[in-house]
């Protein structure tokens, strides 16, 4: 509890202006001192490059506005200095041909605090950047690190807590820790810790008013895909997403008419990636859906309030899917850090009851939502409605649901009791030869969307021999803060090959929890 007003204080320092600048800037940390380098280089090299394509291609406000990327070997190198991701992919590229290249196993001793200096070198730009850009009329308030090592987790948050006593981290939001484990190595409860899910819980260590998450994962490119993935979900928490309004069950003390509403507190969050905030993957004629519209949604950015008012409880048997439309988001219970503690915690506790409830009667939600800003020109308000579904975890899902005047005529007969053996013959033969799954599981789909996002961001203008380490001029080693000399950052050289930044159209140039999937033999859930 302490922790968590200690990290309230910390963000009221800070406060976000607009939706692209609630989004902290990251700097990645990259461990490759430990003996398994070898197999982690591929798959962090594979995963990395694909979450960053899609972050560069998603349009709209910027989710990851910095990116800045160390390599710890016998010291720390900073291979990226800040940069703007949707305007610099080919240069993230080319810095993730550096890590391919790295010599493997073994090459570079392992302790040492070249993870504790790169932390303070990264802060101590980041404090640089942000002067600099708060000048120039723009500005990033907050920073999360994200540290890859193979070493002993614990043994790095040990010296993060040792050497960053007296280090200024009013901007730092958050330290994650990622130890990145083999399966071979695995105990059979780290399997369990490790199982990626929608929202793990967090090892979380408080120190200095920010938060230190320690969690370990499987070095494979789906584990590690979906870690940075994360830092595409809406990190502002200055307030709540949406009010869900429930009959309180009893008469108001001041009327007997007019009942009262219980209003849980909850954050909505996307559970797909819409297709057609995607550039490049449209023919032009579809639109991100208007935030005004009387009849949409949306989960990011949260630039307003939502009322969702429960009017009806439904037997989840009793509603068809083909009356439910558009993309599902999901529900859980606010974390906004101006709420009470106190509240935060009744509230979730409400909220967790809610869901067994449903859970136990078999029922769905049904509520109705009415535009809280109507626009003059609207002679009419439109109500639009949503199916709220429970599930095993402590989440809801809403859904938009059909009403009368958008549904279609649906006149179809009745299906036949019995069929010619002739035809059922040949029908049962061919549905057994099909391979049956118990769940439905994405992971096992794949539509090469990443290979078609890499070559709209990135097309070479002709191919060159990538140069040899000890042949490449010298980049920037970080200063040690033992040191006052006052730290720099060179420019990043383009190697190995020049490269011409593809920027499609409607691109704008902007100035500014781990949430993972099933593995593939996991039920699915929402």
């Amino acid at each position: 509890m302490n922790s968590r007003k200690l990290l309230s204080e910390t963000r009221r320092t800070f406060p976000a202006t607009k939706a692209c600048s609630q989004q902290p800037s990251r700097i990645l940390i990259v461990d490759v001192t430990s003996p398994s380098w070898a197999n982690t280089c591929s798959v962090l090299s594979e995963a990395l490059e694909n979450s960053l394509c899609l972050a560069c291609s998603l349009t709209g406000p910027c989710r990851i506005p910095l990116l800045s990327l160390y390599l710890v070997q016998n010291q720390q190198e900073c291979l990226l200095p800040f940069v703007h991701l949707k305007e610099n992919f080919a240069r993230v590229q080319a810095c993730i041909s550096e890590l391919r290249s790295l010599p493997r196993e073994g090459c570079f001793p392992q302790g040492g605090n070249g993870v504790v200096q790169a932390v303070q070198d990264g802060l101590q730009q980041f404090k640089q950047y942000s002067r600099h850009t708060a000048a120039g009329g723009s500005a990033n308030s907050s920073v999360e690190i994200t540290i890859l090592t193979s070493q002993s987790g614990k043994e790095i948050v040990k010296q993060l807590e040792r050497k960053l006593k007296d280090v200024d981290l009013v901007s730092l939001r958050r330290i994650q820790v990622i130890e990145v484990l083999k399966r071979d190595f695995l105990e059979p409860e780290d399997v369990e810790q490790c199982t990626p899910a929608e929202e793990p819980s967090n090892s979380g260590i408080a120190i200095l008013g920010m938060d230190i998450d320690l969690q370990t994962i499987e070095d494979n490119v789906i584990s590690l895909e979906m870690l940075f993935k994360t830092w595409l979900h809406d990190c502002g928490s200055e307030r709540e997403h949406l009010h869900l309004l429930l009959p309180s069950g009893g008469l108001s003390c001041g009327t007997a008419l007019k009942p009262t509403l219980m209003c849980l507190k909850c954050d909505l969050q996307e559970r797909l990636l819409d297709p057609a905030l995607l550039s490049g993957t449209t023919d032009g004629t579809l639109r991100t859906a208007d935030l005004n519209s009387p009849c949409q949604m949306t989960a990011w950015p949260a630039t307003m309030l939502y009322k969702l008012q429960v009017v009806k409880a439904l037997k989840s048997e009793g509603v068809c899917e083909s009356v439910l439309y558009g993309l599902p988001f999901i529900i859980k219970p606010t974390s906004c850090w101006q709420l009470d503690w106190d509240e935060l915690e009744l509230n979730q506790h409400s909220f967790h009851a809610l869901c067994h409830s449903l859970l136990k009667r078999k029922w769905m939600l049904l509520a109705k939502h009415e535009p809280q800003n109507t626009c003059p020109s609207w002679n009419t308000v439109v109500h639009s409605y949503y199916i709220i579904v429970p599930s095993d975890s402590a989440t809801l899902l809403v859904k938009p649901v059909a009403v009368r005047e958008l549904l279609m005529p649906s006149a179809f007969p009745a299906l036949l009791a019995e069929h010619p053996e002739r035809v059922q013959g040949p029908i049962e033969s061919a549905l057994n030869s099909l391979e049956v799954e118990v769940t439905y599981n994405p992971l096992h789909l794949k539509s090469n969307l990443y290979k078609y996002l890499k070559s709209m961001l990135y097309r070479p203008l002709h191919r060159q021999q990538p140069q040899p380490r000890d042949q490449r001029p010298e980049r920037h080693q970080p200063k040690q803060h033992q040191s006052k000399a006052k730290a720099t950052v060179a420019p990043l050289l383009m190697a190995p090959s020049p490269a011409q930044l593809f920027r499609p159209a409607g691109v704008r140039r902007d100035s500014c929890t781990h949430s993972f999937l099933p593995k593939e033999d996991d039920k699915i859930l929402h």
